[in-house]
């Protein structure tokens, strides 16, 4: 309970401060106090209210806070409540409220709460206050505010303790109110388009519908292993089947990986799927929705995020190949021609003079500009990972995949539609029609990052299992995140799934785009942590 001497020595002094409140006839743990007003609900409606209005109409409220400020002089004092996420000021006098209650206001520390009762007028100083009639004790922070009461610092502190970050950081209590107004938004989106919102299993026997390590658990009942879901994909495309023809979930999902800024082992997805609709379709369903809910949330289209100023109702559509082309970085050489990124066998030398052109950038640039060394040491090591690969016998599509997440995403700041993705990295999209090596595919990027991934659905029961089977032999031969072969959900297709498009957004990224913030940790209440005093062995910068 305790993290110091200190921390357990005022925990037993405040305690002595419940004892001598409990004297004076209040309860220490009262459960309830009845308020006429919140803290914003005056703000709101007297803030603009000037000292002589105030005065003419005597107007009393009854409001509770915690404490964020306290002082007295003599015989008054001043106090600052914050409630609601907004703070007010409450003045408080031992002749209007009476010795014993001013003896309990002498009782009060940082962070306790507190009801009051009184009218409100404005100080010299003009600030809007209440004049305390009554005072009632609700509950004692036994534990001191952050120091100097500025504000919780640590970032790792305020993750810990987000019970702290959220009173202490108005700002970051800030960040999950739009968090919340993400997810309503989101909602009155899709039912004003006749979506029915569904839930899908959270245990599932097989873990489907993206690649990743999934998290294992056992159900003692029934004596059978589950997976925490990494996606609800499969099950949903079962409701379409069942004639659910528009349906989504804003739902939990749980992958086995790395914590990183972009990153957290549990988070929480839109995934939606629209029948009779292709990929194209929910290109425009997706370019509409982002602009409104960030027209919902913050009252713009335009955000400022990572030192950018990104316009979300502003959208550019690229193949994966023109996208490698179109930031094909200055310091990797000659870039290739397109027909080279059709045949493996060109590329190969050139994305190998590319990793001597960024070793030799790389070698230029003088040790005092760090910040440009990390960057070409960043793409040197990724592009390098992918010339690697290709030599191991990785498949073409593979290699244009893993080249344009080298060089591609991440200048993708403004909003960007990439589409047409290889077959290989894609096991559940449909297949162009005049180009089987690739899929009725897109992700869209914004920030730097992935935002969503959508598709137009596999709806061909013999081809689906041909892919898992495709899927399961990569398994076999190492690849721990590729596909499970599932029986059900390919005799699910064997009853006919109409033509359908389904997509998913990580509604994490999408509120630390809205909110400006670069850590996925600053939009999750409680993002998972290593016990402290552990090492970061394992842990994604």
């Amino acid at each position: 309970m305790f993290d110091s001497e200190f921390e357990k020595n005022l925990f037993a002094l405040r305690k002595e401060k419940l004892v001598e409140i409990a004297k004076l006839g209040q309860s220490t743990y009262p459960n309830q106090f009845r308020s006429t007003h919140t803290v914003p609900e005056i703000r709101t409606g007297w803030l603009a209210s000037d000292a002589e209005a105030l005065e003419a109409s005597r107007t009393n409220v009854t409001v509770a806070g915690r404490i964020m400020a306290i002082r007295a002089q003599g015989k008054a004092g001043f106090a600052t409540l914050q409630q609601g996420g907004e703070r007010l000021q409450i003045y408080v006098r031992q002749d209007a409220v009476g010795e014993q209650a001013f003896a309990l206001y002498k009782l009060l520390d940082l962070g306790d709460h507190i009801g009051v009762s009184g009218y409100l007028f404005r100080t010299r100083t003009g600030e809007l206050t209440i004049h305390v009639d009554s005072l009632t004790f609700l509950a004692k922070a036994m534990l001191a505010l952050p120091e100097k009461f500025h504000g919780l610092a640590d970032m790792e502190l305020r993750y810990r303790q987000r019970y702290v970050d959220l009173f202490a950081n108005l700002e970051s209590r800030e960040v999950f109110v739009k968090r919340a107004k993400v997810l309503q938004a989101l909602r009155r989106f899709f039912d004003a388009r006749d979506y029915l919102e569904v839930e899908t299993p959270m245990m599932q026997p097989l873990a489907g519908g993206a690649a990743a390590r999934p998290f294992r658990t056992h159900h003692n009942a029934l004596d059978m292993q589950l997976f925490l879901r990494i996606a609800p994909e499969l099950y949903l495309k079962r409701l379409v089947v069942g004639g659910l023809d528009r349906v989504y979930e804003i739902n939990r999902n749980f992958r086995n990986e790395g914590v990183s800024t972009q990153h957290n082992p549990e988070f929480t997805m839109l995934e939606f799927y629209q029948a009779y609709a292709n990929y194209f379709d929910l290109m425009k369903l997706t370019e509409e929705l982002i602009a409104y809910v960030a027209k919902e949330v913050n009252g713009t289209t335009i955000t400022e995020f990572n030192g950018h100023t990104i316009d979300l109702a502003k959208w550019q559509r690229l193949t994966m190949r023109d996208a490698i082309l179109q930031y094909w970085p200055e310091e990797a050489g000659t870039k290739p021609t397109l027909a080279e990124l059709y045949d493996n066998a060109q590329l190969q030398p050139r994305i190998h003079a590319a990793v001597e052109a960024i070793e030799s950038a790389y070698g230029a640039i003088k040790d005092s500009d760090s910040e440009r060394q990390s960057e070409l040491k960043t793409l040197l090591s990724a592009v390098n990972e992918v010339y690697y690969q290709s030599l191991k016998g990785e498949s073409l599509g593979k290699t244009i995949y893993h080249l344009f997440e080298a060089i591609g995403e991440p200048k993708l700041f403004q909003p960007t539609i990439i589409y047409d993705y290889p077959v290989e990295v894609s096991p559940l999209s449909k297949a162009k029609p005049d180009d089987p090596a690739h899929v009725e595919r897109f992700e869209f990027f914004i920030g730097g990052f992935e935002v969503g991934n959508a598709f137009s659905e596999l709806n061909d029961p013999e081809e689906q299992k041909k892919r898992f089977e495709d899927q399961l032999a990569q398994r076999a031969s190492g690849d721990d995140e590729a596909h499970q072969m599932d029986e059900d959900y390919v005799r699910a297709l064997a009853y006919g799934l109409p033509p359908t498009a389904g997509e998913g957004i990580g509604v994490d990224r999408l509120t630390m785009l809205l909110t400006g913030r670069r850590s996925i940790r600053d939009v999750i209440l409680f993002p998972l942590m290593r016990e402290r005093d552990k090492g970061t062995e394992g842990q994604r910068d």
